[in-house]
């Protein structure tokens, strides 16, 4: 029986793009790991949410192991409520959906909103995942390049003149990192945010806003584009991951009433009632503020401690964006196809990720690399560093 002739078009088509988490590297063990997007073991409140489960079996027994769940399901998007209202976004029930972590959130927005005829506008580098789903629904891309200040809006504004002017389709939306961006680690400024909401507004386009690493700012946090927003246009994408735990798989879309509700038509997944009642239990019983600022402090210290060793032991050939939060550093190694090096740094013991994931156009990431350092303890970080300088000042002879 052949299968794929009973795969719809569509299905057929979005097959032919590189399969999901391609970009992944295979780490041989003992590798430090400034490859990886998420937080270290020590970061992760093992115990609290052991706790959490077992506050919540004792009081409720099965009730959050059934179909319809705990009542703690609507205590969690009352928590998620008011966290978005403190960071001046204020949402009705109705406006809010929660998701298993962001990545779906990404996918149910894509599937309401484009087609193969769609045009999705995005940043360049952008979230590698976040351009495998949009690749399962259109072809139909305009990306935007990003600099030390964000997604350059006056790059984009001109793009959507020509577009108009020549009369060809308009982006359906824009997707954005305005706030740590993943990879460049790089912050939209305030000018460029509302700058990109006029366009926006201009240009009759929705904004996809993915604030993952909004709340892990090392000063101050920007105001979101959802908080600006006056007409509806911005649907705001947040995550636990980043500041809780990424396996409990805690998401949401915050949007007009409509789009939530087309969302909500085809998410089938019962919203996991055990995860989102375990979360409320645990974000019921700590100080969210406390925790939050432990995070901000642990990786305002590892960030420093690499951008330390990259300013000191780097060919000053090598250059990088100076991240203001979040979890990652971006690097430009000149005349290096950072894709060709991994495997000899894998081989030293440390790995990262190759720019050319990041990118629509692969060759424009070829001189990047993404670090991140999130997950790595500060020594290892500064002994990654040095590895990798050993091998670019290798290359550069």
């Amino acid at each position: 029986m052949d299968a794929e002739s009973f795969f719809s078009n569509n299905i057929k088509a979005a097959l032919k793009n590189s399969p999901p988490g391609e970009w992944m590297p295979n780490i041989p063990e003992n590798c430090i790991r400034l490859n990886s997007g998420y937080p270290a073991p020590e970061l992760v409140p093992d115990q609290e949410l052991k706790a959490a489960v077992a506050l919540l079996l004792d009081e409720e027994r099965d009730l959050p192991l059934h179909y319809l769940g705990s009542p703690r399901i609507d205590k969690l998007k009352e928590q998620i409520q008011d966290r978005l209202a403190e960071r001046g976004m204020r949402v009705s029930k109705e406006e809010l959906l929660i998701t298993s972590g962001a990545c779906q959130a990404i996918d149910l927005v894509a599937r309401i909103l484009l087609d193969e005829e769609a045009v999705v506008a995005m940043e360049a580098p952008t979230y590698m995942e976040a351009l495998e789903i949009f690749k399962n629904y259109t072809d139909h891309y305009i990306s935007i390049p990003v600099d030390e200040q964000g997604l350059q809006t006056d790059l984009l504004e001109k793009e959507l003149a020509e577009r108009k002017q020549n009369g060809l389709a308009l982006p359906r939306f824009l997707y954005t990192i305005p706030t740590f961006q993943n990879p460049t680690g790089t912050t939209l400024t305030a000018d460029r945010r509302k700058h990109l909401l006029e366009l926006a507004s201009s240009y009759n386009f929705l904004i996809i806003e993915d604030d993952a690493y909004g709340e892990l700012a090392f000063n101050e946090s920007p105001e979101t584009l959802k908080s600006m927003d006056k007409e509806g246009r911005v649907l705001h994408i947040g995550s636990l991951s980043k500041v809780v735990a990424p396996g409990m798989r805690i998401g949401w879309v915050a949007a007009a009433r409509d789009f939530i509700t087309a969302q909500w038509w085809f998410k089938k997944d019962l919203d996991h009632p055990f995860a989102h009642s375990t979360m409320a239990t645990f974000l019921e019983n700590i100080d969210f503020e406390e925790r939050l600022e432990m995070l901000r402090r642990t990786y305002r210290e590892k960030c420093a401690a690499m951008l330390s060793a990259l300013q000191a032991i780097m060919p000053t050939s090598v250059t990088w964006f100076v991240p203001e939060g979040g979890y990652f550093a971006w690097v430009r190694i000149p005349g290096v196809d950072t894709a060709e090096m991994l495997a000899e740094a894998m081989a030293e013991g440390v790995a990262y990720i190759p720019g050319k994931h990041f990118f629509l156009d692969q060759a424009e990431g070829k001189e990047y690399l993404r670090l991140s350092f999130s997950y790595a303890e500060e020594k290892e970080i500064v002994e990654g560093i040095r590895k990798l300088a050993k091998i670019v000042g290798n290359l550069a002879k």
